[in-house]
């Protein structure tokens, strides 16, 4: 008899929560970004994780929420200002267990409950797949200096319907 994974369940992140966050952050883009990216660019983008302290402080600055399951985390997600999704990140070890999902869907129904109708990301290549499948449409390719590397990645936009999610 198959077992049903448990649902991700979500929460505001804690100051205590950037060594983690930092880690989970790493871990996705050297482990899940590689058919993308080269080895240089996931050094340059992993590097923002470095000084903790500043990601630390980019991530309270922004309404960041944390998935655990089972009450570890396993990944996280930062809305900044009213309409930009700033950062979605889940750990390797956690992929395919709807942990993206349920922090997209909490992002969308709290930017739609706060008035904003249009909700944009800006997309690395590898999570462009995962949000034009929740409905976000491509407007614009980037190229984004980190570090000495050049990243590609592309701005997307979602209307929301006023309740949250379109």
């Amino acid at each position: 008899m198959a077992q049903t994974m448990p649902a991700p369940a979500l929460r505001p992140m804690l100051p205590a929560d950037v060594p983690v966050l930092a880690a989970i952050f790493v871990a996705s883009i050297e482990e899940l970004t590689g058919d993308d990216y080269s080895e240089a660019q996931q050094i340059a983008w992993a590097d923002a994780a470095d000084d903790e302290e500043k990601f630390g402080a980019r991530l309270t600055g922004e309404l960041t929420l944390v998935a655990t399951l089972q009450g570890s985390p396993v990944g996280f997600a930062s809305l900044k200002g009213a309409n930009l999704i700033d950062m979605l990140y889940v750990h390797p070890s956690a992929t395919g267990q709807g942990v993206a999902t349920t922090l997209c869907d909490a992002l969308e129904k709290l930017a739609g409950a706060r008035g904003t109708k249009t909700l944009t990301v800006e997309a690395s290549d590898t999570a462009e797949r995962f949000f034009a499948k929740r409905g976000y449409v491509a407007t614009q390719r980037n190229s984004v200096t980190v570090g000495d590397e050049w990243l590609p990645n592309t701005t997307m936009t979602k209307t929301l319907s006023a309740g949250g999610a379109a």
